[in-house]
Parts: C-alpha cells; sequence; structure tokens
C-alpha cells in the first residue's frame, strides 16, 4: 500500500489556477463562483495496492466480515485509516454479499488508479466547515471533461458516497467530488481534549482539526459535527454540493495546469447521492447557475410542499413503531437477529404507550392495533412499516431523533434540550472514558450517529424499568407537537430545509423503493415529484417494487429472498443521464419497476431486477 503524500507547495499550486480561471472569465465560473476558501488541502496517490475505489481491497476485500487491521490499534496509520474507512463505507451501503449481483449483474470494484485533493470547505454563514475530496482517476480524459459531484448518505464521512458515485463514474475516467454535507466523523473526546485531524488522524485541539467544538470547559462525554457544530447543516446541503463540485475545478486546475482552466461551462457536473445525499443533490439543484448538467437522486430525505419532515415521522415511529409491529396483521416481519429477542421490549412500549394513553386497548394485542392504525392514518404502509422493523431492531429512530433534534435547534454540546450526549459507556450503559484505540477507530469506523464505533447515546431522562427509553421519545416528540422556546427552535430549524423546485431545463431522474421504511417515498420522494411536475420541471421518477432503503442488509437471508437492492437502479438512471446529455436520447419515462423477488437461496438474476426500458 503506498503512503499517503501530502504535498505543501499543493496549495499554493491549487490556489494560482484557481485565480487563473476568475480572471479568465470562463462564464458560469467567475469570481462569484470562485469565493469558496479551502483550508488543510492535502493531495495523496493511489495507486498498485492502494487504489481509488477500493483502496486495494477488491471485491474480496471488501466483502471480509472483519475490517482491515490497524499494524497498531492506538496508532494507526492515515493509509490504513482511509482503507478502513473505504471498507466501512462500502459495506454501509452496498449488497455484496455472494449471489446478490454485485459485481455481476451491476457494478464495478475493479482497480482504478490515480490521485485525491482534500480539503475543509465552509458556506457562508456557517461556523464549522464540511469536508471536500476528489478523485483523480489516471484516466481522466481532458477532452471528456466529467465530473460527479455526490454527498455522503446518512451522515456519514466523506467517503460515504463511494459505492454510490464513484463505482459509477471512477471506471469511466470522471472525477468524484464529495462532501461530507456538514456532518461525518469527525468526532472529538471532551475527556481527552482531542479529535479528528482533517487526515483522519488523532490530535489535540491545535493540531488542526476537522471539527474543534465549541464546548463549556468541564464538558464530558464524545462531540460530533452533526449534532454540535451550531450550524443546521441540512439547510445548507445545497451548497455544500455546490462547494464540493467548485474544489473539483479547483483541484483539477491543479492536476492539469496544461488543461486548464477547467469552468462549469466547460466541465459536465453530474450530481447523485442517496438517502440524506439524494436530498442533498436535489437540494443542490434548485440553487442558481447553470452549474448542474443532470441530477440522479435514490431514496432521497427530502422536504417538499404536501410531505413530512425526517424529524416528524422519526419521532412518531420512535415511539409507536415497536407496539404496532406486534400486529399479526404485519406478519410476517423481515428477521433481523433481534426481532424475536425485541418483542418482550415491544409488549412493553405497548404497555408505556397505553398508560401514556397514546394508544387504546386492555391488552397487548389490542394495543398494537391501536398503535398500527395510528401510523396508518399518518400515512404509513404496511409495506414500510414491515421493512422498518430493521430500524426499530437497530434503535435507528431513536438515533435520528437525538442528533437531528440538536441540529435543527442548533445546540451546542451540553444543551440537549431533552438532555442527551454522547459518550464510550459502560455495560450498563452508564458514561465512560473513551480508550485510546476507540477513539484512534472512529474517523474510519463510524457512521457519525451514534451509537455506533464505541459510541453510545446517554440518556438523562432514561427511567428504571423495561422501558427505559419511553420518557426521552415523549420529550423529543413534544419538540415536534409541543409548545415551547425549544420545540420553536427545533420546528423553525426544519422550516429552514424545505426543498424548492429543480432549476428549469435541469435533467432530474428521482428513484425509490415502494417498501422504504426508514424514508418512505410517500412523506419524500412523491411529493416532491409531484410539486416538481406540475411546475413543469424535468423531473422523472421511479418507484420501484420490493426494494427498501438498506441494500447492505440484503445480505441478511430473509432480506435478501424478499427484497431487491436500489443501487442498481441509481447505476442504471446514471447511465441514461448521461446518454441524455452525450447524444439527445429521451429521458426515461415515469416507472413503477415491478421486480420479482429472488426468493430464498436464490441468486439475484437480471430478471429480478426488471430494469426499465
Amino acid at each position: 500500500m503506498s503512503a499517503l503524500q501530502p504535498h505543501i507547495a499543493a496549495c499554493a499550486a491549487l490556489i494560482l489556477p484557481l485565480v487563473l480561471a476568475a480572471c479568465a472569465g470562463g462564464g458560469a465560473r467567475n469570481a462569484k463562483e470562485s469565493a469558496p476558501m479551502f483550508s488543510a488541502e492535502r493531495v495523496s496517490e493511489h495507486r498498485g495496492d492502494d487504489d481509488l475505489l477500493t483502496a486495494g481491497l477488491g471485491l474480496a476485500g471488501l466483502r471480509a466480515l472483519a475490517p482491515p487491521a490497524f499494524s497498531q490499534a492506538q496508532a494507526p496509520t492515515v493509509a490504513e485509516l482511509r482503507r478502513r474507512a473505504i471498507w466501512a463505507n462500502w459495506r454501509g451501503i452496498a449488497d455484496l454479499a455472494p449471489g446478490g449481483g454485485y459485481g455481476d449483474l451491476y457494478g464495478s470494484t475493479a482497480a482504478v488508479p490515480g490521485r485525491e485533493f482534500s480539503a475543509l470547505a465552509t458556506v457562508p454563514g456557517a461556523s464549522k466547515p464540511h469536508r471536500v475530496l476528489v478523485q483523480l482517476p489516471d484516466s481522466f480524459d481532458t477532452r471528456k471533461r466529467c465530473v460527479v459531484v455526490t454527498a455522503s448518505s446518512g451522515s456519514r464521512g466523506i467517503y460515504g458516497a463511494i459505492s454510490v458515485a464513484a463505482a459509477w463514474g471512477l471506471p469511466k475516467g470522471c472525477a468524484i467530488a464529495y462532501t461530507d454535507k456538514g456532518a461525518g466523523t469527525d468526532y472529538f473526546d471532551l475527556d481527552a481534549g482531542q479529535g479528528v485531524r482533517a487526515d483522519g488522524s488523532v490530535g489535540a485541539r491545535d493540531s488542526g482539526l476537522a471539527f474543534p467544538p465549541d464546548a463549556p470547559v468541564a464538558a464530558t462525554g464524545i462531540a460530533f459535527k452533526h449534532a454540535h457544530s451550531g450550524d443546521n447543516p441540512e439547510a445548507d446541503w445545497g451548497r455544500h454540493v455546490k462547494q464540493a463540485a467548485q474544489y473539483a475545478l479547483h483541484a483539477l486546475d491543479s492536476a492539469l495546469p496544461r488543461s486548464a482552466p477547467f469552468t462549469f461551462d466547460n466541465t459536465r457536473v453530474i450530481a447523485v447521492g442517496i438517502s440524506n445525499g439524494g436530498g442533498a443533490v436535489l437540494r443542490a439543484a434548485e440553487l442558481d447557475g447553470d452549474w448542474l448538467d443532470a441530477v440522479v437522486a435514490g431514496e432521497p430525505s427530502v422536504l417538499a410542499e404536501g410531505g413530512r419532515s425526517l424529524y416528524d415521522y422519526s419521532t412518531e415511529a420512535a415511539l409507536l413503531m415497536p407496539c404496532a409491529l406486534l400486529d399479526p396483521a404485519l406478519a410476517p416481519l423481515p428477521q433481523p437477529p433481534m426481532t424475536l429477542q425485541s418483542a418482550p421490549l415491544w409488549t412493553q412500549r405497548c404497555a408505556s404507550l397505553k398508560a401514556a394513553g397514546l394508544v387504546e386497548g386492555d391488552d397487548a394485542a389490542a394495543q398494537a392495533r391501536s398503535a398500527h392504525a395510528r401510523l396508518q392514518a399518518q400515512g404509513w404502509t404496511d409495506e414500510a412499516l414491515r421493512a422498518g422493523a430493521l430500524s426499530v431492531g437497530f434503535d435507528l429512530w431513536r438515533a435520528v431523533a437525538v442528533t437531528y433534534a440538536s441540529a435543527y435547534g442548533r445546540y451546542r454540546v451540553g444543551e440537549h434540550p431533552c438532555g442527551y450526549g454522547f459518550s464510550a459507556l459502560n455495560p450498563d450503559f452508564s458514561p465512560r472514558a473513551a480508550s485510546v484505540a476507540e477513539r484512534a477507530a472512529w474517523w474510519a469506523d463510524g457512521s457519525g450517529i451514534p451509537p455506533g464505533a464505541g459510541v453510545g447515546i446517554v440518556d438523562a431522562r432514561a427511567q428504571p424499568g423495561a422501558d427505559p427509553a419511553f420518557v426521552g421519545l415523549q420529550c423529543l416528540r413534544a419538540l415536534w407537537q409541543g409548545q415551547g422556546i425549544d420545540a420553536e427552535r427545533v420546528r423553525k430549524g426544519v422550516a429552514e430545509t424545505r426543498a424548492g423546485l429543480p432549476r428549469a431545463g435541469l435533467p432530474v431522474l428521482v428513484i425509490h423503493g415502494r417498501d422504504d421504511g426508514l424514508v418512505p417515498p410517500a412523506f419524500s420522494s412523491a411529493p416532491y415529484v409531484r410539486q416538481a411536475q406540475a411546475a413543469g420541471r424535468e423531473v422523472r421518477y421511479w418507484q420501484v417494487r420490493n426494494a427498501q432503503h438498506f441494500d447492505a442488509f440484503l445480505g441478511l437471508p430473509d432480506y435478501g429472498a424478499r427484497y431487491v437492492p436500489l443501487l442498481p437502479y441509481v447505476y442504471e438512471a446514471l447511465d441514461r443521464v448521461s446518454a441524455h446529455l452525450d447524444s439527445g436520447a429521451p429521458l426515461p419515462a415515469d416507472a413503477t419497476v415491478q421486480t420479482v423477488p429472488r426468493g430464498a437461496g436464490q441468486p439475484l438474476s437480471a430478471a429480478s431486477l426488471a430494469m426499465p426500458r
């Protein structure tokens, strides 16, 4: 594996072409467009056994159940951190299991040599930066200038969309521009006074950290950017994406000076993302200027007129869904590993809801029917509820609600209105100090939203008994439904994330699984598409039957048997918009894709996917 090679001189080399390009008057890329200032710039080479797409792991290495090992657990090298982050982000998004079709029916893990350029960028008005990174393959063709800009899904770190954007774009010779959109895995240990540097290694507060939090002197536990930046990053997701595209032009000018300047006029820019990343590219589509050529958004978390906000339905689900899943009308549920063990906890949730007057019925069966009916009345389909069992089992609804309440309200460390914090935890869920080895791995292993990677949620309102989280969940729900300064503050933050219309004439293709249980299309993509199409925008919509939110969990036998992956449709959509831009081929029509689940023990086939033609 080649070592990362930061070049100090690269900073000057990156700035000079940027200034020259601004003076050259390259259409859309004028001085105003070149305004972002980039800091902590680094350049590294990735060839041989350390390529851009898989860090030398290949498909077999990505399939390995154990992460790539560190030579020293307490002090991994920068190259080791990068490789492990790429492994974790591939496995967090794509279905790589044998028989799942990746590498056979769709997708690529072929080695792609090249260089990476990374930096920090800050949108106007924000107090904390977001990461931007550009992968430039050696096969980049200056005669066919192509940039694929993307945003991490969920709250993931900078490589969070590598299986979405890079797997399609790098083999075609496109540069890939990433943003972590103000979230990511730049955790800070308040007890040790240490956080993550721009290169992923751990250092003290004054050593060039990617996220130095604003925290009281006596604060303890762990801070992270999505929850504690004080910026409500989701309100700026579109601008994060545009700055990543601007950084791509900036890096290309430096890397290929004989072909500079690279501008939005002479370089094709296609935006793609899934989940939160899908919402981010749709927000980018509404920004002024002719800088984007096409957009592909998979299972987007987006708030449009007639939809429901993520915070609204996630707090609702966190309270009601565990009970509702006990209703036999929803059987059989998909079987993640923890479902059978969860039934007693779900029964207790029914009792808690009954005591709080939130459901009716004298026994668990009646209470489950009542919870189910309440969710249906709010627009939940049974398909979404069944798939949502995974999010219940992994405590994902609470994780989302806790972090997003902090972000929407712009709360800093120690200010969470429901008393939540984050820390390494003892077996009894009490907070403890993180170890050196845990801290060293956060940047590579974390998903950007605890619990995970040795970081858990500290619930100050937890009550002794069988349903300790219930009081805290009621507090989170009240921030949406209740009154008071904190509720108004959170709702104001949510309102700041509302999407507008994409630019007139911009090709946009939206893809969503009909069974999505984390970001139900009825709350997100469907109202967005209705709004855009009613306004005459060039938006197309593929609804994929038997597809839920998490391709990565299709390796679980029951999930693989009943659901198809969504990534093949994202790649196909990229092919279609690329052909449209190349030759004027018509954009695909709206479609409801009638897939055929592969069934137990069967490999995925092209017939199962029933790709639109």
